[in-house]
């Protein structure tokens, strides 16, 4: 449909909508600017073995999208190009245009590589090195975002040490996040819960701005002889380094359960009730029984354990209260929220991965239309603004 300027309309265009997930795809000298050399070789070398392509086959990338040829089709393709074909995939003004050819009013704006990176980092041994690398990170994502205001900034916050926590925290925050991302699987050494890590919630309270979770390496959730059954190496189809099956699907639900369940169980979100928490790219499906099967502990274990007697609402009610989610455009997010509710789930396209689909927007239009028009708005719009605070 052509609008009357003779451009082709957004891709979304009859309602408003934000995005909480999206992406940076990062070339090798995306630390150039904020990194220690010590980070932007260590980057490097991370790209030369990983699988998305040679250094020299990623850097033409940067020369590809100034060629007049390509840029012509940036909006007719806009939902077909994907990785670092996409426009905006790692230029910041890009993605401006990027974001007026979508029609979202907003995007949470996620790293790719460091993601995976960060979270390796976690669970090793060097941590003046993960939390360099993390500053890094986030100035190097503020950067990209700056050129924007409808662009969020996501900001890694490593919770291996629990007195660097707090200072990650408040770095980034005075950077400009307007999100903080932590392990989507429990820290090496202690519990996500652990109670000198208030200090980090506390700060992104204060200052209204949520905590995240992300999917990262589904592996690291399942025993390392899941691989050993016998048969060849399952190739993944996303061809980066997440290395993404079938079996690591099933196993990333596991990761934000436990971590969700370390906060509401520990106290944590009844202490911080103003704390918002979002559950991105980790999908949904598994959210209604997780909140059966909390309340159903809540009930067993109450009479004996002190801290259950201390919540103040029931397991299940946090979740409704504080904790928002991502599906993915293949669950059935209909069935998913008439089970769990309407003030839980948000939109998502995972732009500019490939495993976003060409068209997400149709998927969950389909899945919600049966929904009241309030409640439609609350997947697509309301849920996010509620979980960003202070963006809004």
């Amino acid at each position: 449909m052509e609008s009357p300027k003779g451009r082709k309309m957004a891709y979304i265009n009859n309602r408003v909508v934000h995005d909480a997930d999206s992406h940076t795809m990062e070339l090798p000298n995306w630390y150039d600017e904020f990194g220690t050399e010590k980070v932007k070789k260590v980057f490097r070398k991370r790209f030369a073995k990983s699988l998305v392509g040679s250094l020299e086959s990623l850097e033409a990338m940067a020369e590809l999208h100034k060629q007049e040829e390509y840029r012509t089709l940036n909006e007719k393709e806009i939902m077909l190009r994907k990785n670092y074909q996409a426009l905006g995939a790692f230029d910041g003004h890009d993605r401006s245009e990027a974001i007026d050819h979508l029609g979202v009013a907003t995007q949470l704006v996620f790293p790719t590589s460091p993601n995976v990176w960060l979270e390796d980092l976690e669970h090793r041994d060097d941590m003046e090195f993960l939390y360099e690398t993390a500053s890094a990170t986030n100035r190097s994502q503020i950067a990209f975002c700056d050129k924007d205001e409808r662009l969020f900034p996501v900001c890694y916050v490593p919770l291996a040490d629990l007195e660097k926590a707090p200072v990650a925290a408040k770095e980034a925050l005075e950077f400009g996040a307007k999100a903080l991302l932590i392990p989507w699987a429990c820290p090496k050494n202690h519990s996500t819960s652990h109670v000198d890590l208030d200090k980090v919630w506390a700060q992104a309270q204060e200052a209204e701005v949520p905590i995240l979770f992300h999917v990262g390496v589904a592996d690291r959730v399942l025993p390392l002889a899941h691989k050993n059954n016998g048969m060849p190496p399952v190739t993944d189809f996303h061809g980066g380094e997440e290395n993404f099956r079938s079996i690591s699907y099933m196993a990333i639900s596991s990761g934000p359960m436990q971590a969700l369940s370390l906060l509401i169980l520990d106290g944590v979100l009844d202490r911080f009730s103003k704390l918002k928490i979002g559950v991105i790219e980790l999908g949904s499906v598994w959210v209604p029984g997780f909140m059966r099967q909390l309340d159903s502990a809540f009930e067993a274990f109450g009479r004996h354990e002190e801290r259950l007697q201390k919540l103040e609402l029931k397991p299940s009610e946090y979740i409704e209260r504080q904790v928002r989610v991502t599906p993915y455009p293949t669950e059935p997010t209909d069935w998913i929220i008439n089970e769990a509710g309407t003030d839980i789930f948000m939109f998502s396209s995972d732009y500019p991965h490939v495993e976003g689909g060409r068209n997400p927007m149709a998927r969950f239009e389909k899945a919600t239309k049966e929904l009241s028009e309030t409640d439609q708005d609350k997947f697509f719009r309301r849920n996010f603004e509620d979980l960003m605070g202070s963006a809004f």
